[in-house]
């Protein structure tokens, strides 16, 4: 063969591989700072992709995971951390963590898989043209809050008022509430804020809830109501409340209803992002991403044990029907 055909025949061969490969026969190490507030399953798509992409823990790839567990004021310390040992990326699941670490740096790339408001927030300057250093995934919980009032209007006969339980610690979380009260509102129902700012008012805002009687439960979803969900679904199995969430983790584990994107989905597609950085784009360059697919959950077992029907029609609707 001559020496031409074979610099095609591997040219050829090296256009057929995925992008992420050739991170992975690069000799460098690359190191990326994870923060949480807590493991959970569904951010194991994240470093399964990573792996597709060729970072491979133990061989060229050291991830630096720092969890809060529950307490929010670790984050900046964890940011400063990052920071410190100059990760070459960090990964943030709460817009707190994702604040605490643009604080921290200018120049690290952070990437948010999950920003509630990123704009209203300051993290991005817009969605397209995000700016700086930190680029992601937008969550759309206000703009999806109109059509989960909805649904609890269509399963609960003559619904007029609710409670939303919501992290008021986490600005992210003002725009969803304030949509999410105006939603009721056009819908004729009256929905009154419990507000939570850590582990300890979970108990409070039950017992508040309990006294006011409202007719639905509606939660607005960020790292510390995940992390608490056992105790949400729980109180409200207790209180016989028909509640409404924004994933089917919540709905998989007992949970009424849920309405919203894939976790696992825009976790895995996180992935993609940290490969574009680590490869030299700048986060100022890679539009924050929006869903596009949402799915509705249903839990018939919790649906018989709080005493609720659902119509034939309405299950039709489903993506996902746990029995």
């Amino acid at each position: 063969m001559r020496r031409r055909q074979v610099i095609a025949v591997v040219a050829g061969v090296l256009a057929g591989w995925p992008s992420g490969m050739f991170a992975q026969t690069a000799s460098k190490t690359w190191r990326i700072g994870f923060i949480a507030h807590r493991y959970e399953k569904f951010y194991d798509p994240l470093f399964s992709g990573l792996k597709e992409l060729g970072y491979v823990e133990g061989q060229n790839l050291i991830v630096e995971r720092r969890y809060a567990e529950g307490n929010a004021e670790r984050f900046k310390d964890f940011a400063a951390e990052m920071a410190k040992i100059n990760v070459d990326a960090i990964i943030v699941v709460t817009t707190p963590a994702g604040m605490a670490a643009k604080d921290a740096t200018k120049t690290i790339p952070i990437i948010h898989p999950a920003a509630i408001d990123p704009v209203g927030t300051g993290l991005i300057a817009s969605l397209a043209r995000p700016g700086g250093n930190v680029t992601g995934l937008a969550v759309l919980n206000a703009e999806t809050s109109a059509k989960r009032v909805d649904l609890l209007k269509e399963v609960v006969p003559g619904l007029s008022s609710g409670a939303v339980l919501w992290n008021s610690a986490n600005p992210a979380n003002s725009l969803a509430w304030r949509e999410t009260e105006s939603a009721g509102r056009k819908l004729g129902v009256k929905l009154s804020s419990k507000e939570v700012r850590g582990p300890k008012d979970f108990d409070a805002a039950f017992a508040e809830i309990a006294e006011q009687h409202p007719q639905v439960l509606l939660v607005v979803q960020d790292a510390l109501t995940l992390e608490y969900r056992k105790e949400i679904i729980d109180f409200a199995l207790r209180s016989k409340l028909p509640s409404m969430f924004v994933g089917k983790e919540w709905v998989e584990e007992g949970g009424l209803m849920s309405y919203g994107d894939r976790l696992p989905e825009r976790y895995r597609r996180a992935a993609d992002l940290v490969d574009k950085v680590l490869r030299g784009t700048k986060p100022a360059d890679i539009p924050v991403e929006q869903p596009t697919t949402f799915e509705l959950a249903v839990n018939l077992k919790t649906a018989k044990a709080i005493g609720l029907t659902f119509s034939p029609l309405f299950l039709s609707r489903a993506d996902l029907v746990i029995e």
